[in-house]
C-alpha cells in the first residue's frame, strides 16, 4: 500500500486488506491530529478491499466526527462500492459523489 497526502487529502494506491489495514490506520490518525480541517480519503488507486479495511474507514469516521472532524471517501470504483454495500458500512461512511460526466 502506497500512502500519500495532498493537504487534507489521504491517496491510497494498492490493495487494501488485512495486510495493510495498520499502516492505513496509522496514516490516517497521524493525518487527522495533524490538520484542524475536514480529512478526504481518496481510493480512486485502490484496487481491491476488503471488510476489515472497509471496518478501519468506518472507525476513523466515527472517529473524526467526534473529534469535530469530518472524513469523506473520494474516487470510489465499482469494486470498493460493492463491498460497501455487502458488508453494510455504506452507512457508516460518508462516500463523494462522483463528478457528472460531460
Amino acid at each position: 500500500m502506497d500512502i500519500t497526502s495532498d493537504g487534507p487529502t489521504l491517496i491510497l494506491v494498492g490493495d487494501f486488506d488485512v495486510r495493510s489495514t495498520g499502516q492505513v490506520r496509522h496514516a490516517i490518525y497521524d493525518h487527522l491530529g495533524g490538520l484542524d480541517h475536514d480529512v478526504v480519503i481518496d481510493l480512486t488507486g485502490v484496487a481491491t478491499i476488503d471488510v476489515t479495511a472497509l471496518r478501519v474507514l468506518a472507525v476513523a469516521t466515527r472517529e473524526a466526527g467526534k473529534a469535530g472532524h469530518h472524513l469523506t471517501l473520494r474516487g470510489c470504483g465499482p469494486s470498493v462500492r460493492r463491498m460497501l454495500h455487502l458488508s453494510r458500512l455504506r452507512r457508516a461512511v460518508e462516500v463523494e459523489a462522483d463528478a457528472a460526466s460531460a
